[in-house]
């Protein structure tokens, strides 16, 4: 009977921000309740763009402290970073002879990264969807939570999961299924512009709230944060058409658990004067331990490497068998 594990990695991008939070972590957080988790900082997937050496192993190490500092608990899920493990790119030659050229040609997040200069771009770039399948192979993974611009790459995994069993029959690789959220995932947009998606390469620090942000910074955006002049309405539809307004609303109901209409409820017909110190109170409650946990962290970086030196240890410890397996099954003399 295979065991059920969950797989997913992230960019080390940095600083993270209240959208990443409330869009991706807080479901990692949650599931490393119910299941096994393997969660990678996915460095060697960093540079299929060129990266400063330095700030790389910066970024790194930031990514992981803000997820230990978000609620990732190190002893019960397994946190590393890619390149500690080398098995993930001694799988990935492999099944780079298992996938099929017209399987990456049809890869849509290739040709959107790639821009107008595809010849320019990294042979990385092209054939990153193998790596990502050998990320999740390699650990026998069953589930991999997924947003939209992801599931083409999970069906990619799964077509050489079925390949590799089928050309050399056997049942090695199971084929991963997605998670999809229950609940509709919070889309957290710019508080600067309801209609584009908060993002950390915003040149405006007033568009965002970072993870790391103090309290008063916290309070200070969120009071700054676009509206309009209209209170808040009686009902979600009457939102669609106010793009900051629906921002905060869906803010304050990621938060709290609620839905948008359970926010609306209960401030419907009050201006943004009184909802958005709610909103900022309610934001720095959330935020506040999980900024206080980062400076830690960001005090003492040998910590966190210690903890990701462990968390590489005993993902090794899953990932070197399979390989050996993998090794066996090819035909490839003992090493």
């Amino acid at each position: 009977m295979i065991t059920p594990r969950v797989f997913s990695g992230i960019q080390p991008t940095g600083r993270l921000h209240l959208g990443n939070y409330l869009g991706a972590i807080r479901r990692w957080v949650a599931m490393q309740a119910e299941v096994e988790c393997i969660f990678c900082v996915v460095d060697l997937h960093a540079i299929t763009f060129w990266q400063e050496p330095k700030q790389l192993r910066a970024d790194t190490r930031a990514m992981a402290a803000a997820l230990i500092a978000c609620g990732i608990d190190p002893e019960r899920a397994i946190l590393f970073n890619q390149s500690a493990v080398r098995e993930h790119t001694e799988l990935a030659w492999v099944l780079n002879c298992v996938a099929r050229v017209g399987w990456l040609n049809r890869m849509t997040q290739f040709k959107d990264k790639a821009g107008k200069d595809r010849e320019g771009q990294s042979v990385g770039l092209y054939d990153y969807p193998v790596l990502q399948a050998a990320d999740i192979l390699l650990y026998l993974a069953t589930h991999v939570p997924v947003g939209e611009d992801q599931k083409q790459h999970l069906e990619l995994a799964r077509d050489i999961a079925v390949k590799f069993n089928t050309d050399w029959d056997v049942d090695l690789f199971p084929y991963p299924e997605p998670v999809i959220a229950k609940e509709q995932t919070a889309r957290v947009m710019s508080l600067r512009d309801g209609r584009v998606k908060m993002s950390k390469s915003d040149p405006s620090d007033q568009s965002r709230i970072n993870l790391n942000d103090s309290s008063d910074d916290i309070a200070l955006k969120i009071r700054r944060a676009k509206t309009d002049p209209e209170p808040l309405p009686a009902s979600e539809a009457e939102l669609e058409a106010r793009p900051e307004a629906r921002n905060l609303v869906g803010i304050y109901a990621a938060l709290a658990g609620e839905t948008p209409q359970d926010v609306l409820n209960r401030f419907a017909g009050r201006g943004f004067g009184e909802f958005k110190p709610a909103l900022a109170d309610l934001a720095i409650a959330q935020l506040g331990p999980i900024a206080s946990r980062l400076r830690e962290l960001e005090a003492d970086p040998r910590e966190t490497d210690r903890l990701l030196v462990r968390g590489a240890e005993r993902a090794r410890a899953i990932a070197a068998p399979v390989m050996e397996r993998v090794r066996e099954v090819v035909g490839f003399l003992p090493a």
